[in-house]
């Protein structure tokens, strides 16, 4: 992730006041955030925009409606390119013992939503006991420990030779070259590299490179461009190939997914 644009402050909080602690932000397009990590689990998503969550495994998309879960002290980058609507939750490692020790993209339920909307209007100091703010937070946890995982992350090699490889094609999506090509760069044969990749990454070359290129098609389509514009950025020769890849992840078309 580059360091240009709109640097954030990041919270400086020695520790929770609460088992949940909420955020509200808006956020300038270019806003970044330096690699940081805290001692309790992080949960964002955005209202708006697309949220990037950048860590050493791999990165993180958030549009609309979806949220990133981050472990404690896993050291993360967050940025957005676009203006974009924030909601965290930062929570106590004790008040979330089922949490994940792994970062995970998350569909944000109708329910959850409204909870972290009610709950963003709470005081840091909300009273504890049997009271409605913490009965309102302990059906959160449980509605947060519920949301589905959806695959909207992009898994990063530890190999150099493939995480060299990798960052290339993150750098320019639209690249043509084949994995037939990337084997003979790399010296080894194509088969190789198949098993390579599928054993750094969790998924064949042709699913990453997939995945890749339509998430980085969000940030041209947050920024108003045509999805033909979209398509032929990431690398696609058909509009409708792209549009038919985009709702099988996403679960809606680019004109469906407000951004």
């Amino acid at each position: 992730m580059p360091a240009i644009g709109h640097p954030r402050p990041i919270p400086t909080l020695d520790c929770l006041p609460r088992p949940l602690y909420a955020r509200a932000e808006r956020l300038v397009a270019g806003s970044w955030t330096t690699s940081h990590q805290h001692d309790w689990v992080q949960f964002s998503y955005a209202i708006s925009g697309v949220l990037g969550v950048y860590t050493q495994e791999g990165s993180y998309f958030a549009p609309p409606q979806w949220g990133v879960w981050i472990p404690a002290q896993a050291e993360h980058a967050v940025s957005s390119s676009m203006q974009a609507e924030m909601r965290s939750l930062y929570i106590r490692r004790d008040a979330c013992p089922w949490a994940a020790e792994r970062c995970r993209v998350l569909e944000v339920t109708p329910l959850a939503r409204e909870l972290i909307k009610q709950f963003c209007l709470y005081p840091a100091h909300y009273p504890e006991g049997d009271s409605a703010q913490a009965r309102l937070v302990a059906v959160l946890l449980d509605q947060l420990q519920a949301l589905p995982e959806v695959a909207f992350s992009l898994p990063l090699p530890q190999h150099p030779g493939l995480l060299a490889l990798c960052n290339g094609l993150i750098a320019t999506p639209d690249q043509p070259q084949t994995l037939q090509q990337w084997a003979c760069e790399l010296g080894c044969s194509e088969k190789t590299l198949m098993r390579l990749f599928l054993r750094e990454t969790g998924l064949s070359f042709r699913n990453w490179r997939q995945r890749m290129r339509l998430l980085s098609s969000l940030t041209a389509l947050e920024a108003g461009h045509t999805v033909t514009d979209a398509a032929l950025g990431c690398g696609y020769d058909s509009t409708s190939a792209y549009i038919a890849a985009f709702k099988q992840l996403f679960g809606a078309t680019p004109g469906e997914l407000k951004l």
